[in-house]
């Protein structure tokens, strides 16, 4: 799974969000690294939409112009949540890596 893939997946964790709401807790969640470019959002959505992982919860017009509010499914929380063990595992491969003999790797 790719990096945007994981956060915009996780961004919905909270709830229903827009697409801005999408990009801009993404951003937040990812310490600033991702913030995808509303074309390549929509892009994303449309994939993670196809696979079942989010779905359309609710439209709404705002000021004249449609607001659609995803919400991530079941399977799309399955998903995100066995990639967040997979990096966590990945990650205690070098976390926990020996330094020298005898001892463990410091953060």
């Amino acid at each position: 799974m790719s990096e945007p893939t994981y956060f915009i997946l996780a961004a919905l964790l909270g709830g229903p969000l827009h697409g801005y709401g999408i990009i801009k807790r993404a951003e937040e969640q990812s310490g600033g690294r991702v913030r995808p470019a509303v074309g390549t959002l929509y892009g994303a959505l449309d994939r993670l939409a196809s696979e079942g992982l989010i779905e359309v919860d609710r439209e709404e017009t705002v000021e004249g112009r449609p607001r659609r509010y995803f919400r991530i499914t079941g399977d799309g929380r399955e998903a995100v949540t066995a990639e967040a063990r997979r990096m966590r595992q990945a990650a205690a491969v070098v976390i926990g890596a020996p330094s020298v003999p005898g001892g463990t790797a410091t953060a």
